[in-house]
């Protein structure tokens, strides 16, 4: 059994939907801080051959709450940003079947953001053919008052982890050890290089996974899911 355990982020790069597609079952977190300079609600888009930020605005609260306690704004104007991916995409090879997905993520009525955020993963890994089961953080019966690396190991254990897979840019955060001592192997994804035509433009690189599902083949982008990358301990 190969765990995975990340933040929801919406509509996030291909490295997020490679990890996913990487392991058995996938822990998103909604007990978790949510973070106001992170990428849980807002991503990138390619706009005039540049990178353009687009969000999911949230009602003020305090910054004690955690993902799961935050609400979308009911000034959410969810017409205006479809409008924006039609606008930056409409040229793109695979904008018809593409934009029929935002449209289902972008649309759903749930105004709890990890509800929002939870669905338009559902929604994406299903349009790619990623079979991973999804799992709630909350509903694992752990001490959710462990945090960082105790909780980790905690989830992975209560899940029956024999491997727990995080991106590299977490390797800092682990030990190998301490894994080990609770019999799961750890090891780490590394995204290789996809680059790709973008109206002839120069490539810019880690946008929204709606970039890369608007350029290329669905067998494109299921063998890079698959195949573009490389494990590490």
């Amino acid at each position: 059994m190969r765990v995975a355990i990340m933040q929801p982020y919406f509509l996030p790069y291909i490295g997020y939907f490679q990890l996913i597609a990487a392991v058995d079952k996938f822990v998103v977190y909604d007990n978790v801080k949510y973070t106001k300079k992170g990428w849980i609600n807002r991503n990138r888009m390619l706009v005039n051959g540049q990178d353009a930020l687009f969000t999911v605005p949230l009602k003020s609260a305090s910054d004690a709450l955690n993902i799961g306690e935050r609400e979308l704004h009911d000034g959410f104007d969810r017409t205006r940003l479809l409008a924006q991916f039609r606008s930056a995409y409409r040229r793109a090879p695979f904008f018809n079947e593409t934009m029929a997905v935002v449209e289902r993520v972008v649309m759903h009525d749930d105004k709890n953001l990890f509800g929002f955020l939870k669905n338009s993963i559902a929604n994406i890994a299903s349009h790619l053919d990623i079979q991973t089961q999804l799992c709630v953080s909350s509903d694992i019966p752990i001490d959710h008052s462990l945090t960082s690396q105790d909780k980790v190991v905690a989830i992975c254990q209560a899940l029956g982890a024999i491997t727990y897979v995080n991106a590299i840019g977490g390797k800092a955060l682990y030990s190998g050890e301490a894994f080990a001592k609770q019999g799961i192997d750890l090891k780490f994804i590394r995204s290789n290089p996809f680059v790709y035509p973008q109206f002839g433009d120069e490539f810019q690189p880690s946008l929204s996974i709606v970039d890369v599902m608007m350029f290329n083949s669905p067998a494109d982008v299921s063998k890079a899911l698959r195949q573009g990358w490389t494990t590490q301990d």
